[in-house]
C-alpha cells in the first residue's frame, strides 16, 4: 500500500491501527486488533482484510506479528454482545485489544466514525476515527488482517463444537444456509440471541 495522508501525518509519539471484525454475523465473537507498525520495517502488501485471499491474510498475519512493534488481539463473545448490544462490544473488544498491548500507544487510529474510550486509568490515548481507514491507513489495514484470520480461526474451531451449523463455511454471517439451520436446529450457545435473525427463527 503506497503512504496516505493519514500515514504521513507526524505524532510525537507510539501509533496504533485498530480494526474489528465480525460485527454483522449472527453468531461467534466480535475480535478487534491493535497493530503497531515499525517505521523500519515496512510491510508490504496491507489493505483492508476483506479485499485478501484466505491465503494471503495469513501470510500478512504471520509477517506482522513478526515485525510489528506491538500487536494484540481480543474479543468479545456472544454472551457479552448479547449483555451489552454490539456496538459497546465492539468497543469492549477494542479496548481490550489496546490493553493487551506490551505498551499503550500516544495515539490510537480507529476504522471507522466513532471511537472507544481511550481512558485507561490515569492515561488517556488520543483518538482518531477514520472511515475506510482500513483502505488508506497501514497499520489500521493491518489491524483488520489481524482482527479477521483470528475470527476466521475461532469460527473453525466452533465448527468442530457445533459441526452441524457449518460455522466454517459461512463464518456465522446470515446466509441463506446458516439461516436454514438456526429455523430448523435452534440457536447454538454461540450465537447472539439479541440478534433480530435469530429471534425470529428460532
Amino acid at each position: 500500500m503506497s503512504a496516505s495522508l493519514h500515514d504521513s501525518q507526524q505524532f510525537d509519539g507510539l501509533v496504533a491501527g485498530v480494526d474489528e471484525a465480525g460485527r454483522g454475523p449472527l453468531a461467534g465473537p466480535v475480535v478487534a486488533a491493535a497493530v503497531i507498525l515499525s517505521a523500519d520495517r515496512p510491510i508490504a502488501g496491507l489493505m483492508d482484510s476483506k479485499v485478501l485471499s484466505e491465503q494471503r491474510r495469513e501470510a500478512l498475519s504471520a509477517e506482522i506479528k513478526r515485525v510489528s512493534l506491538a500487536w494484540s488481539v481480543a474479543w468479545a463473545d456472544a454472551a457479552e454482545i448479547d449483555a451489552i448490544n454490539i456496538l459497546q462490544a465492539t468497543f469492549l473488544a477494542m479496548r481490550r485489544a489496546l490493553l493487551g498491548l506490551n505498551v499503550l500507544p500516544g495515539l490510537a487510529r480507529v476504522d471507522g466514525n466513532r471511537l472507544p474510550n481511550l481512558t485507561f486509568a490515569d492515561q488517556v490515548i488520543t483518538g482518531e476515527a477514520i472511515v475506510r481507514g482500513d483502505a488508506s491507513v497501514s497499520a489500521i489495514s493491518a489491524a483488520s488482517i489481524l482482527a479477521k484470520v483470528q475470527r476466521d480461526q475461532m469460527m473453525c474451531a466452533m465448527d468442530r463444537l457445533y459441526p452441524d451449523y457449518g460455522f466454517r463455511q459461512h463464518k456465522g454471517y446470515a446466509t441463506a444456509g446458516h439461516r436454514e439451520r438456526i429455523a430448523r436446529l435452534g440457536p447454538c450457545p454461540q450465537h447472539r440471541r439479541t440478534f433480530r435473525p435469530v429471534r425470529t427463527l428460532s
